[in-house]
């Protein structure tokens, strides 16, 4: 396997062509610009395709045509051109179509800024379009995880036939570390579903508009079959000294990274701290919350938002234990110190006197 020193957008795009993405329709936004910009350099080079469309909502929905035709395709922009997309992602959830969608949030609302932030949260794993859906949604904090869950993206996107976003801030998109790249997949699923120039596709179909109301409510009812599927079995997470925990920390992306450098402080307090990182934002790691309510006396939830993650947090625990709530916004990065100091207020007091 290769070692190279990469950003972390740019690992995310050698991820995609490693899975066998071949194909990108997108429209440049910071922070999500090199994830184009590497996408125009390497796959006309790979007998590839990469079209610049004139907005956000034509590359949507030309990558609903591509996928159609049975191609590993991917769109890649940040919150606001997210937002344009969320139309063409319901059509693409409606007819059960695979395909890679990479959000790398910036702030907002509206224009905002181009700082990172994760206030993107409920457009995506909430489902930001129209109608009763789910998307599979992935949260690296890592160059590292740029590339392998972008891969993992495309795996999961076709083995469901359903969208998967790689949900990332533009910190995580915009560092440099090293990466590892593994081998590109040697082999790449049948389609017979799809549509392409052939006799044996001609009578394929794909189209989400179905008229009659109780057809419609079925295909529905088999949408939600396969979302409880994928909640039995892909839901990932990083645990992190959760044994004996009296607290645990919660966040995810590049947010978890601060935490992880807080837990260590104020474990050497002796502050009996642990930390569960959601890898899936969707399929969430409610379950594993559950669990750990048995155990732990409280949570804390760090995000850059005024709290959207905190939210199935809570739900997951169900008010069996406090959940508190640490948000930056706008930009805005807490720092280690700062951190700490939010893990010491919500620490329980029965914790401390243990």
């Amino acid at each position: 396997m290769a070692v190279e020193l990469v950003k972390g957008n740019d690992a995310l795009l050698r991820g995609a062509v490693l899975a066998g993405c071949r194909t990108f329709y997108g429209y440049p936004i910071t922070p999500s610009s090199e994830i184009a910009e590497s996408a125009a350099s390497v796959l006309p080079t790979l007998g590839g395709t990469f079209v610049q469309s004139e907005c956000e909502v034509a590359a949507i929905q030309m990558v609903y045509g591509a996928a159609s035709a049975g191609e590993r395709v991917m769109t890649a922009s940040s919150s606001p051109g997210i937002s344009l997309k969320q139309e063409g992602i319901s059509y693409l959830v409606g007819s059960e179509l695979p395909a890679v969608i990479i959000d790398i949030m910036r702030g907002g609302p509206g224009l905002g800024n181009i700082a990172p932030a994760q206030g993107d949260y409920f457009q995506m794993v909430k489902g930001g379009g129209h109608g009763d859906y789910r998307l599979i949604v992935l949260a690296p904090n890592s160059p590292q995880e740029m590339c392998d869950l972008a891969m993992l993206a495309f795996e999961l996107a076709d083995r469901y036939r359903n969208p998967a976003v790689v949900l990332s801030d533009g910190f995580t998109g915009q560092m440099m570390e090293a990466v590892e790249f593994p081998p590109p997949v040697s082999e790449l699923p049948e389609k017979e579903w799809a549509v392409r120039a052939t006799a044996e596709t001609a009578g394929n179909l794909i189209n989400s508009i179905r008229l009659d109301p109780e057809e419609l409510e079925e295909h529905v009812i088999n949408l939600f079959a396969k979302y409880a599927r994928i909640e039995a079995v892909e839901a990932r997470w990083e645990e992190v000294q959760t044994e004996d925990a009296e607290l645990v920390l919660v966040g995810y992306g590049f947010v978890s990274r601060l935490l992880k450098a807080a837990l260590g402080r104020v474990r050497s307090r002796g502050l009996r701290v642990g930390m569960l990182r959601p890898i899936t934002l969707w399929p969430f790691p409610s379950q594993r919350l559950r669990e750990l309510a048995d155990t732990a006396k409280g949570f804390l939830v760090a995000e850059l938002s005024t709290g959207q993650m905190v939210e199935d947090v809570r739900l997951a625990v169900d008010g069996r234990r406090p959940v508190a709530f640490h948000g930056r916004y706008g930009g805005a990065v807490p720092s280690v110190d700062e951190l700490v100091a939010a893990i010491e207020k919500a620490y329980p007091e029965e914790g401390r006197s243990a």
